[in-house]
């Protein structure tokens, strides 16, 4: 039979897990929204068995800014790719795990404060770690999900490591290098696990320069191993991706490289403080004008130094009371929780180093483990003095918050909905103002898509994706002459980047000009050679110089490089092989070209050439048909 919660800690785990799970019940119908549909729906490599092993091997973010966003996390494209063939890509399967491994993630939170506060702190923070609103777009977001596992990995190595004793065994330090492992390969914050097993010890029990000795001499085995897969990782990022971090800025923050960056980050640390304490309006995008770069002092970055520095005083205050420990409530867990926000954050927080986003809602998921245990003993302190105040306060808490993660998730249905509430709630916002001119030239309004793509510019600045985005979009409706003083821009502004030049190759090529195609295709290809466009632009124009020799190459190259993407050319192959006489070497193209196609309808018509050209059996069985009959059911 079922206790108190604040006794029992199956009754306990089992109304964190259910409350977990509930508020995001209105998020299964959701759909492929936003970074889904071009890291999962539309990412046709993580599709199919065959591929994915080389996906996963691939930058995270598909397409031609894959090694410039410097992303690369393989977990999560295995678990993305995994999902997609186990369910055919149905959209409510992944939301179903996003809600399933948000009950395990607070499950494990509950289980680590239970090892570093009393029981009745520990229910309390797990309580609003699971329904607090900022954890929508983790949740609600299929792409969230790096964040979820991430931290799940990085919180169940922190329990392994608790519970383990004062001395590291070598079974605990590979289970802990494991779950690192793990963790970090879902998402890049995880690297912070060292930092916080760090913070665990130090907060339950004092570790002073006289101590550090004997405690390395017992932790040792832990800070090893995790020191291996750290240096294993990041040489794998670098194989990947070239670079350890990624060389852009924020989006529309490129000035923070130049300017002191204390002036901008002054008013993200107010928004951290905000959106914990006080999370009612909500927002998929926190680029300039949300979050505008500053230049200068003023009220709102003094506000937000001024709120850091009382807080980080208030917890070294806190720091100096007696240690934490399971069972026991101090002051202490209130430095505890600011200390873990602050090494969790550190990867994106562009303080010592620029990251992707000046502020992004889903990577507060596992610095916000350590706000839940202050928030937690907070709770239990007020109910020292009146108790009933204490525990009504925590149900309206826990209440209001419910309600607004109920009505926030619908807001991630589908891109549509994103932009939408991002429009409406933030028109200020630069990138609200992107979609804007996207949607006014898709349709035919295209001056009044110049003008919200110049305010978009306003607000964000000549970002390199920005600008090569808006261009492509332009170049889709025929407005070259547009894109091109975009493109010459961006390729001036970042020249060691392939995209502009290519695409500028591209606005030559329509307008005749070989000379200018060669140019920008040879400045692209020696930036990135694997591409079998830039190589067929290429040999058009040395051809149309005369210069047939140099032209026979490149064709060559591009075709090479071609018959490595499109599964088309093993089928051209196999054609070939078979009028030769050739049967065995026809069938192994087919073979080959069958582990090219990424696409339901692709598969359908390889199936249907190797039955009805080649005399084959159907390898999708006796279901196999044309796309068009596929099409008609």
């Amino acid at each position: 039979m079922l206790g108190s919660p604040l006794k029992d800690r199956r009754t306990a785990y089992l109304i964190a897990g259910l409350l977990a799970s509930v508020v995001y019940l209105n998020a299964l119908p959701n759909q492929f929204a936003y970074d889904d549909t071009h890291i999962v729906s539309d990412n046709v490599a993580i599709q199919s068995i065959e591929t994915l092993p080389e996906a996963i091997v691939s930058p995270y973010w598909p397409g031609p800014y894959g090694k410039e966003l410097g992303l690369w996390r393989p977990v999560s494209t295995a678990v993305y790719g995994a999902q997609w063939i186990a369910t055919g890509g149905a959209p409510i399967a992944f939301h179903a795990v996003n809600l399933l491994m948000h009950a395990v993630a607070t499950l494990l939170v509950l289980m680590l404060l239970y090892e570093i506060l009393s029981p009745a702190a520990a229910f309390a923070g797990a309580l609003i770690f699971a329904v607090h609103p900022v954890h929508a777009e983790a949740v609600a977001n299929i792409i969230g999900l790096s964040e979820i596992v991430s931290t799940i990995a990085v919180v169940g190595a922190c329990i392994v490591h608790v519970r383990g004793g004062v001395r590291s065994t070598w079974r605990d330090a590979a289970v802990i290098g494991a779950l690192y492992a793990i963790g970090f390969g879902a998402k890049e914050s995880a690297v912070t696990l060292p930092g916080l097993v760090f913070l665990l010890d130090a907060a339950r029990g004092r570790i002073g320069f006289g101590e550090l000795p004997a405690y390395v001499t017992a932790r040792w085995r832990s800070y090893v191993t995790m020191l291996v897969v750290a240096i294993g990782m990041l040489s794998a990022r670098y194989a990947v991706l070239g670079s350890i971090a990624s060389p852009f800025a924020p989006l529309g923050a490129d000035l923070l490289s130049e300017l002191p960056r204390i002036w901008t980050l002054g008013e993200v640390w107010m928004h951290y403080v905000r959106l914990w304490v006080f999370p009612l309006d909500l927002s998929s995008d926190y680029a300039p004008g949300v979050i505008p770069i500053s230049f200068g002092w003023h009220v709102e970055n003094v506000l937000g130094i001024g709120l850091s520095l009382l807080i980080l005083g208030l917890s070294i205050v806190g720091w100096r009371r007696p240690e934490m420990a399971a069972g026991r409530d101090t002051a202490k867990t209130i430095a505890f929780g600011v200390v873990w926000f602050m090494i969790a954050i550190s990867p994106i927080s562009n303080t010592l180093f620029l990251s992707g986003v000046l502020l992004a809602e889903r990577t507060l998921y596992l610095p916000s483990v350590g706000l839940a245990a202050a928030s937690g003993w907070l709770v239990v302190r007020l109910a020292r003095d009146r108790k009933r105040a204490a525990w009504v306060g925590l149900t309206l808490v826990v209440v209001g918050a419910s309600i607004r993660v109920w009505t926030r998730n619908p807001s991630w249905h589908d891109t549509t909905s994103v932009m939408t509430a991002l429009i409406r709630d933030y028109p200020q916002s630069g990138r609200s103002q992107w979609v804007l001119g996207d949607v006014h030239v898709l349709q035919g309004r295209v001056s009044e898509g110049l003008l919200a793509y110049r305010a978009a510019i306003d607000l964000l600045g000549t970002h390199y994706q920005l600008v090569t985005e808006i261009s492509r979009r332009l170049m889709g409706e025929g407005h070259y002459r547009a894109a091109e003083v975009l493109l010459t821009f961006a390729a001036r502004d970042s020249p060691d980047f392939p995209l502009a030049h290519g695409l500028l190759a591209l606005i030559r090529a329509e307008y005749g000009d070989p000379v200018g195609t060669e140019i920008h295709a040879r400045r692209s290809l020696e930036r990135e050679n694997e591409d079998p466009t830039r190589h067929h632009l290429l040999a058009w124009a040395l051809a149309a110089q005369g210069r047939f020799d140099e032209a026979k190459q490149a064709r060559a190259k591009g075709l090479e490089q071609a018959q490595a993407v499109f599964w088309q050319q093993y089928v051209y192959g196999a054609y070939i092989q078979r009028e030769a006489g050739d049967t065995i070497a026809a069938i192994a193209l087919l073979d080959t070209a069958w582990t090219r196609v990424y696409s339901k309808i692709g598969r359908a018509t390889l199936d249907s050439v190797r039955v009805s050209e080649f005399g084959l059996e159907p390898r999708l069985g006796a279901a196999s048909e044309s796309p068009e009959a596929e099409g008609a059911r």
